[in-house]
């Protein structure tokens, strides 16, 4: 049997884990990133981390083959150097080099989206796929695409950033510094945003008496469980985003016509009142809907575990 670790660093939480050949997770370990801290510290956690789960696992490091590491931002996967990410404060940091100071194998680099992506595609909704596209519906909006087994990254390694795409020209302004991105609309941070929007408007709104049952925090889930209650001003909400997400998804077809997409994130949870009329919706407007052989649209497997068995692959992917 061979053993691979995967490190998932993320802004909160940093989590390694030992994956066996068969993508089964062996152990995890995990500590706080603790941000903003110098580079050096957080892969000084990183590897610790990594030594951990390896002894929890009663193996030895001699057992393991090799670290791939998701992580936010631009990531070089040729150099081992995370180029930037604003999350973490990290700008031409080389981190495989890094991690390399306490274990020494060989540790490879890929952004967190795009190790989550191929972890759906080697274990998960995308398994058997030839290409595939994964979009995941958190605080922002992730994107990974899978060309012809291989992760695409660009020629830069920022490809991939789907969320930063425009679906509303001069609309409500994205983190990235545009108007109108797919992620201000369909990340759940946008529909926490959207709803605190309508309550404003709608005084008699059940999303209000929701919102104080549950100690007055807004979430993704609290439009969709008023309108299950009959609320006309939450379906509006709801018909609004769902619209929003079929758009986007939409547009991601129509550019890479993959056999797979799939959708991950909490929101995902909301199941058939979300995906049915979403899917109705991508049915009708994408540009092959009158052909044969159409993108098959599923829910991510794996959850956050998608993240630390691509990254445990991240060696196969390079092969």
């Amino acid at each position: 049997m061979k053993y691979y670790i995967g490190i998932d660093l993320g802004g909160t939480n940093i989590v390694a884990a030992v994956v066996d050949e068969d993508y089964k997770i062996i152990t995890k370990a995990s500590c706080k990133t603790n941000r903003p801290r110098p580079a050096q510290e957080i892969a000084d956690d990183m590897a610790a981390m990594a030594i951990q789960a390896v002894k929890d696992a009663g193996l030895t490091m001699d057992q393991i083959e090799w670290v791939g590491v998701g992580t936010p931002g631009i990531a070089n996967s040729a150099t081992g150097i995370i180029e930037y990410s604003n999350n973490l404060g990290f700008e031409n940091t080389p981190m495989a080099d890094m991690i390399r100071k306490h274990i020494d194998k060989p540790v490879y680099i890929e952004n967190d989206a795009n190790a989550a992506a191929y972890g759906e595609y080697v274990a998960g909704a995308a398994k058997g796929a030839k290409n595939a596209v994964c979009i995941t519906l958190g605080t922002g909006v992730g994107g990974g695409i899978i060309i012809d087994g291989k992760i695409y990254a660009g020629s830069n390694f920022g490809g991939a950033e789907i969320g930063h795409t425009v679906i509303s020209i001069d609309g409500p302004q994205c983190s990235c510094g545009r108007r109108g991105c797919f992620e201000v609309y369909s990340s759940a941070t946008g529909l926490i945003r959207m709803t605190k929007e309508k309550m404003e408007v709608a005084p008699d709104s059940v999303m209000h008496k929701i919102t104080e049952e549950r100690g007055g925090k807004v979430s993704a889930r609290t439009a969709f469980d008023a309108m299950r209650q009959g609320d006309a001003a939450a379906k509006e909400v709801v018909d609004f985003y769902i619209k929003a997400l079929a758009t986007g998804i939409t547009n991601t077809i129509n550019i890479f016509q993959p056999d797979v997409l799939c959708i991950g994130g909490g929101v995902c949870n909301e199941g058939d009142p979300l995906l049915l009329p979403m899917k109705a919706q991508v049915e009708q407007e994408v540009y092959t809907r009158n052909s044969a052989k159409n993108t098959k649209i599923v829910i991510a497997e794996l959850g956050n575990d998608a993240g630390l068995i691509g990254a445990a692959f991240l060696g196969a992917a390079k092969k």
